[in-house]
């Protein structure tokens, strides 16, 4: 059996364990440059907020229904998000960390396991942390996310539900709409509700070979998976990126070309610190710019440019030398950009590297100076004490934050007070 734990809306989650007063308000968290929402309590979902709205159309109705509205706080999130996982691990042997806040839980090598008791147990521990989750546990994963969204919303009290039998599986199959599935995404949603298939329980009747025919081999694992036979292994190390992007929207529109260089500088840096966390260098990379494409009065641009690495490369130094290279190509005067970002491409292991017959670059040297420069910011939190100084000190191009919290959990300057 196979369990999976979910925290509940938990980026609200987050921002509500430090702050006790918004428990009872409804609570929306926006995206990057505090666009559209991307986390609600259950309390701004009864009065109508819908996923991915826009924050700046609804400011009157925010005011009106006395909704809280915070910044996205990844720093934070990320630290919770640590702690919960640290919990999952202590109580089970075989862990599969799907996402910030999702987990699989491998339960085959405890056969005699009272799952319900287990599962209530798991939520005991992680509401230590302050995060409150829900639990699915099932024969597959693909049930096992059915199984965690029918305890969502039909058992919100207890929080856990247990496939364990024909009636309860069936249950949830019924309850399961198509688009819904784990695995389904719009284009398969469309073509299965176009044939007629309303639910999970529908797709589950069909013949196998009616969806190897339509779906092809994917389709039929899920089909498989909705019948008990897992074809989705458990992936407990996380598996190396085949590509790596950086792109994130200026907090303004930025209109000159070293404002949008630094911007890049500092993206490109990032880029090249995860490059060299997972031990690999990148051949080839590829820089794109553009205007904000809502703003019908300015003139519109979308541009990029690739280039071939002479050697394959993860040197913070190197990569800032391609990139401005890169963004003199395809920079255009006169326009308001509003988004730049990186791509390193064909990534391979850095001990499989292959040097140039005339590759002037002292590799040692910039080795040595990479994992100074990574050693020294990460003894400080992760941040950035130690750069380049293309990446400059400016703020224009950063994330607008307008209602961001305290990083409570990393920063001593921002740690939660009690006043006695």
């Amino acid at each position: 059996m196979i369990a999976l734990v979910d925290c509940n809306n938990f980026y609200v989650s987050c921002e509500r364990l430090f702050q006790p007063d918004l428990r009872s308000r409804p609570v929306v968290v926006l995206s990057n440059n505090d666009g559209c929402v991307i986390s609600r309590s259950e309390e701004a979902k009864a009065i109508g907020i819908e996923m991915g709205a826009p924050a700046f159309l609804m400011e009157d109705f925010l005011t009106a229904h006395n909704v809280a509205v915070r910044s996205s706080n990844y720093t934070l999130y990320g630290s919770l998000s640590d702690r919960v996982m640290s919990v999952l691990q202590a109580h089970c042997g075989t862990v599969e960390v799907y996402s910030i806040d999702e987990a699989f839980l491998y339960l085959g090598d405890m056969p005699h396991l009272n799952q319900e008791r287990y599962a209530a147990d798991l939520r005991r521990a992680v509401a230590a942390v302050g995060i409150p989750v829900s639990v699915g546990i099932a024969a597959t994963k693909t049930l096992a996310k059915m199984a965690n969204r029918f305890a969502k919303k039909t058992k919100k009290e207890t929080g856990v539900h247990v496939l364990d039998t024909r009636e309860k599986i069936h249950e949830v199959l019924e309850y399961t709409q198509v688009a819904d599935i784990w695995g389904v995404g719009p284009q398969y949603a469309s073509l299965l509700q176009r044939r007629g298939f309303r639910t999970a329980a529908a797709l589950a009747n069909v013949p196998a070979e009616w969806v190897r025919k339509n779906m092809t081999t994917q389709g039929l694992r899920l089909w498989n998976e909705l019948h008990g036979m897992p074809c989705i292994e458990m992936e407990t190390e996380v598996p190396d990126k085949k590509n790596i992007c950086v792109a994130r929207s200026f907090g303004q529109l930025l209109s000159t070309r070293e404002d949008v260089k630094e911007a890049l500088a500092n993206y490109t840096a990032i880029a090249a610190r995860k490059l060299r966390k997972q031990g690999s260098c990148c051949r080839r990379v590829q820089v794109f710019i553009q205007t904000a494409q809502y703003r019908l009065q300015d003139r519109q641009l979308r541009h990029s440019t690739t280039m071939e690495l002479p050697v394959a490369t993860a040197s913070t130094a190197e990569l800032l030398h391609y990139a401005e290279v890169a963004v003199q190509r395809i920079w255009r005067d006169g326009y308001n950009f509003k988004k730049v970002g990186i791509l390193l491409l064909d990534l391979i292991p850095a001990s499989q590297v292959q040097t140039g017959l005339f590759d002037q670059v002292d590799r040692s040297r910039n080795d040595k100076l990479m994992k100074a420069m990574d050693s020294i910011n990460q003894a400080a939190g992760g941040k950035e004490l130690v750069k380049f100084a293309a990446q400059g000190y400016g703020r224009k191009w950063r994330l607008r934050q307008e209602r961001l919290s305290p990083r409570y959990t990393t920063r001593l300057d921002e740690i939660l007070t009690i006043k006695i």
